[in-house]
C-alpha cells in the first residue's frame, strides 16, 4: 500500500538545430526546456485508481478488482514488451476504458496510455492511487508534452512498485534517480510514448528523463555530458502545421534539386556539431563571446530552413520582431508555423525582453521567458514548488 504524497516533475523539449536534416541521418540536438510536466501522487481510496488530467479534460476512476481482471485478460501476451493498443490485448483495453477503436483525441490517447503503463508496469497488483497532472507546456506545439507526461507516469509507478528507490530524504527539497534507475523510466516512458504516437524516435523522453541536452542521429541517442542553462523566450506563432506534409515537402524539393539541397543539409549538420562544442565547452569556461556564436549558429540555421521550405510569414514576423531588439531568433521543430525560440544573452536587459515580448504578443503569439538545459525527471517535496503548482495539484 503506497502511503506518502509526493510530486514528480519532467521537462518538455525543443530541438536547438538539426530539424528535418535529422531524418535525412544528420546530427539534431534537442534540449530541455524548463516548461514542466507535474504529477502528484497520493494513496487512494481502498480499491480505487483515478487519474485527473485537467490540460485534456480527464477525471476517471476505474475499481482495482476490474483492473486486475483486465491484466489477467493480458498476461502472457508480452506485457511489458510490447505497447498494448495493438492486436486483441489492446482490444481489451479499448473496451474496458469505453474508448473506441482507432480514437486519437488527446484526451482518449493520455487515458489509454495511463492505463497501459498501470497495467504493464504493476507486475504484481494494481495499487490504489490518485493521480493528478498538470502541465506548464502546451499541447501539440511539438515541445514533448506526451513525454513528460510519460517520464512522470513511469517515475510514480515504478517507485509504487519498487522497481526503482524513492530518493527523496527528510529534509531534501528535490532528488534524482541512479543511471540504472533512470534507464529504466526512460524505457518505460518510450512505451507509453508508443501508446500515444505509434512510432516515436525516443528523443522527446529521453530528454524528458535525462534533461540537460542530447544528440541524435540516425537512431542513437547521446546525452551531452555537461550543458549551460541558457535563458531563451519560447514564442508560440499558434499556426497550425501538418509535419507529416512538411517532411514531405522537404524530401521533395532534395530529390528534385539535390546539388542545391544536399550541401543544405551539410551545413545544417555541421551548425549542429559546431553549436555542440560550443555548448560543451561553455560550463568548463563561460565566456562572453560564445553568445554572438550561438546567435549566428541561430540566424545561419533559420535561413537554411527557410531554404528547406519549411518556414512561414508567422515565424518570419518573429524573426523580424526580435531583431528590432537585437535578439535572434529561429523556428523550433517542424516548422510551418508552431514554436521558434530567441536567445537571450545573459547582459540582455529587462527592459529589451519585456518590450520583444510586448511586441510578439501584440502580434497574437504566446511568449514565455523560460530556459533551456534545464534538469530531466525529478522528485519534489513541497517545499520545492512554486504558488501555482501547488495550486494547480491542490497541495496549497
Amino acid at each position: 500500500m503506497w502511503a506518502r504524497e509526493l510530486a514528480v516533475s519532467a521537462p518538455g523539449k525543443v530541438i536547438l538545430h538539426g530539424e528535418h536534416a535529422v531524418v535525412l541521418g544528420k546530427v539534431a540536438l534537442a534540449v530541455a526546456l524548463d516548461l514542466r510536466t507535474f504529477l502528484r501522487l497520493r494513496p487512494g481510496a481502498e480499491g480505487r485508481l483515478s487519474v485527473s488530467l485537467p490540460g485534456v479534460g480527464v477525471r476517471r476512476s476505474w475499481d482495482t478488482p476490474g483492473l486486475r481482471a483486465l491484466r489477467g485478460r493480458i498476461a502472457g501476451k508480452g506485457r511489458g514488451q510490447e505497447p498494448l493498443p495493438r492486436g486483441s490485448e489492446g482490444l481489451s483495453v479499448l473496451e474496458f476504458a469505453g474508448i473506441a477503436a482507432g480514437a486519437s483525441a488527446p484526451e482518449s490517447l493520455a487515458t489509454l496510455a495511463f492505463l497501459y503503463m498501470c497495467l504493464a508496469i504493476s507486475a504484481k497488483d494494481v495499487p490504489s492511487l490518485d493521480i493528478l497532472v498538470w502541465s506548464e507546456l502546451p499541447t501539440g506545439a511539438g515541445l514533448g508534452s506526451s513525454a513528460a507526461y510519460a517520464v512522470c507516469l513511469a517515475a510514480a509507478l515504478l517507485m509504487v512498485c519498487g522497481a526503482i528507490s524513492c530518493p527523496l530524504q527528510e529534509g531534501e527539497s528535490t532528488a534524482r534517480w541512479t543511471e540504472e534507475e533512470l534507464t529504466l523510466i526512460n524505457s518505460w516512458a518510450f512505451r507509453g510514448e508508443q501508446v500515444i504516437h505509434g512510432n516515436p524516435s525516443g528523443v522527446d523522453n529521453a530528454v524528458g528523463t535525462w534533461g540537460g541536452a542530447l544528440r541524435y542521429q540516425a537512431g542513437k541517442i547521446t546525452p551531452l555530458k555537461r550543458v549551460p542553462t541558457l535563458r531563451i523566450l519560447l514564442t508560440n506563432t499558434k499556426v497550425p502545421r501538418s509535419t507529416k506534409v512538411l517532411v514531405a515537402g522537404v524530401k521533395e524539393k532534395i530529390l528534385k534539386f539535390p546539388a542545391i539541397m544536399n550541401p543544405v543539409l551539410d551545413s545544417i549538420d555541421a551548425i549542429s556539431q559546431e553549436c555542440q562544442s560550443v555548448l560543451e565547452a561553455m560550463p568548463a569556461n563561460p565566456s562572453p563571446e560564445h553568445y554572438p556564436v550561438l546567435e549566428e549558429f541561430f540566424d545561419i540555421n533559420q535561413h537554411h530552413l527557410n531554404v528547406l521550405g519549411v518556414g512561414h510569414p508567422s515565424l518570419d514576423r518573429l524573426c523580424q520582431v526580435t531583431a528590432s531588439h537585437s535578439l535572434h531568433s529561429k523556428l523550433t521543430g517542424a516548422g510551418g508555423g508552431g514554436c521558434g525560440i530567441t536567445l537571450l544573452p545573459p547582459d540582455t536587459s529587462p527592459l529589451a525582453v519585456e518590450a520583444a515580448k510586448q511586441d510578439l504578443c501584440a502580434c497574437g503569439f504566446e511568449c514565455w521567458e523560460t530556459k533551456i538545459g534545464a534538469p530531466g525527471v525529478t522528485l519534489h517535496s513541497r517545499s520545492s514548488l512554486s504558488a501555482q503548482v501547488l495550486h494547480a495539484l491542490a497541495l496549497s
